[in-house]
């Protein structure tokens, strides 16, 4: 972590934004260059210089780096949503991820009800090896122990995510979302 004068003679973005001489043990000279005016910007808004140089005097060296990005992506974050920053993202995240999980587990429904129906109209199939069917329906997820291939028959199972049947009796399914 050389300071801002070993990079060239133009000083860190901090120092420049704060109209100040960048000193060679500059603090901020590592973390926030020249060629980044507005990732300093952001955090000074948000954070403030002082509170940023106290905490990078806090943190031990290789630590420092982390930190700041953690802080230039807060502030990023506060800037677009004020009041919920980063959380606000991780929210829309992980609201994304339930959704998905549900549709992943209505289709799965679909093509177990769609199995058992096939097999209704005409002679069943081989039934298929455990990791050829993992690989078809969800990855071991418990469905080929489910099916009774010679009744074709669903039989939910106590330790499997069961969507078949939890979708049902909750009047779930495609567009319940």
């Amino acid at each position: 972590m050389a300071s801002c004068s070993s990079y060239s003679n133009s000083p860190c973005a901090a120092c420049k934004f704060l109209r100040r001489k960048c000193l060679p043990d500059c603090i901020f000279a590592p973390y926030f260059p020249p060629e980044e005016p507005q990732k300093f910007a952001n955090v000074h808004k948000i954070f403030g210089a002082s509170n940023v140089s106290k905490l990078l005097n806090e943190v031990l060296p290789h630590q420092r780096e982390d930190a700041v990005n953690s802080l230039a992506y807060e502030a990023e974050a506060r800037m677009k949503d004020p009041v919920y920053g980063c959380v606000g993202a991780i929210s829309v995240l992980q609201r994304q991820v339930i959704r998905l999980q549900k549709e992943l587990d209505a289709t799965n429904a679909d093509l177990i009800r769609f199995a058992s129906s096939n097999n209704h109209h005409q002679m069943p199939p081989p039934p298929p090896s455990s990791s050829q069917f993992g690989r078809r329906i969800g990855h071991g997820s418990g469905v080929l122990s489910n099916y009774d291939q010679n009744s074709a028959i669903y039989y939910p199972s106590p330790w499997s995510n069961d969507s078949y049947g939890d979708t049902q009796r909750r009047g779930g399914g495609h567009g319940s979302i």
